[in-house]
């Protein structure tokens, strides 16, 4: 006996802009607390690591909505074919 399989949620709606800045955020405290603390010099590549999370935090915030408004584009243009398709 097998069961129906139910129909998949609809995607979750997310602000992917606000957790790529909050997370630059957390990369950004992590290096001042580091600077403040101060480290062994064998361990200042931790600054390194953190320095490298705020740059592609930075680079996420400015991709992310030029990710998202291309695949919005794609979506339309397919939609636009689909219907031009079952119209002719």
């Amino acid at each position: 006996m097998t069961r129906q399989r139910r129909p998949d949620p609809p995607p979750m709606e997310t602000n992917d802009v606000r957790i790529a800045v909050v997370g630059t955020g957390a990369w950004a405290v992590a290096l001042a607390v580091l600077l403040l603390v101060g480290l062994p010099a064998e361990d200042r590549w931790w600054i390194w690591v953190c320095v490298t999370g705020i740059a592609i935090g930075l680079f996420a915030t400015w991709y992310i909505p030029r990710l998202q408004a291309g695949r919005a584009r794609a979506e339309t243009e397919r939609a636009t074919a689909r219907r031009e398709h079952e119209h002719s």
